[in-house]
C-alpha cells in the first residue's frame, strides 16, 4: 500500500466518522458545478445572440440580392440574373444552416438550465442533510456532555449541600431547566 492509498483510506475513514463534513464537501462540489453550469449558460446565450445577429444580417443580404434579381430581370440582364440567383441561393442555404445552429443552441441552453435546476435541488437536499447531521452531532455531544458532567455535578451538589433547602430548590430548578433544554434540542 502506497502513501497515497494510505492517505486516501484515512480520509475515507475520517469522512465516514464525520458525515457532516462529507456532506459539506459534496455541497461545495455541487456549488462549483452550479457555477460552471451558469457560465456555460451565459456562453451559450452569447453564441445564440451572435447567431441571431448573423441570421438577421444574412436575411438583409437575401433581401438585397432578391431586389437585385428583380432589377436584373426588369433590365433584361440575363448575365446578372443567373449570378444573383446563385448568390441568393447560397445565402438562403447559409441562413438555413444558421437557423439550425440557433435551434441547437436553444436546445443546449434549455438542457443546461434543466441541469442547473437539478443541481440546485440536489444542493438543497444535501444542505438539509448536512444541517440534520450537524444537529444530530450537536445533540449527541450535548447528551454526552450532560452524561459526563451534568450527573456528576448534581451528585456533588447532593453530597456537598445536604440540608440547605434553598440550595436544594435551586438545584432542582436548574436540573429541570437543563432537562427541558435537552428535550428541546433533541426534538429538533
Amino acid at each position: 500500500m502506497g502513501l497515497f492509498d494510505f492517505l486516501e483510506s484515512q480520509l475515507d475513514e475520517f469522512l465516514r466518522n464525520n458525515p457532516h463534513l462529507e456532506l459539506q464537501a459534496l455541497e461545495e462540489q455541487l456549488r462549483q458545478q452550479e457555477e460552471d453550469t451558469q457560465r456555460m449558460i451565459i456562453d451559450l446565450q452569447g453564441q445564440e445572440k451572435r447567431t441571431e445577429d448573423e441570421i438577421l444580417s444574412t436575411a438583409q443580404q437575401i433581401k438585397l440580392w432578391h431586389g437585385r434579381i428583380d432589377k436584373a430581370k426588369a433590365a433584361g440582364r440575363k448575365d446578372l440574373i443567373q449570378a444573383a440567383q446563385e448568390r441568393e441561393a447560397g445565402l438562403l442555404s447559409q441562413g438555413n444552416q444558421l437557423w439550425g445552429k440557433m435551434k441547437g443552441l436553444k436546445e443546449r441552453i434549455g438542457q443546461a438550465k434543466e441541469l442547473q435546476r437539478k443541481i440546485q435541488v440536489r444542493r438543497q437536499e444535501v444542505r438539509a442533510k448536512a444541517t440534520v447531521a450537524q444537529a444530530n452531532r450537536a445533540n449527541a455531544n450535548a447528551s454526552q456532555s450532560w452524561e459526563t458532567t451534568g450527573w456528576n455535578q448534581s451528585r456533588n451538589y447532593t453530597t456537598s449541600s445536604a440540608g440547605d433547602p434553598l440550595e436544594e430548590k435551586f438545584r432542582r430548578w436548574e436540573t429541570d431547566d437543563e432537562l427541558e433544554r435537552l428535550k428541546r434540542n433533541m426534538g429538533r
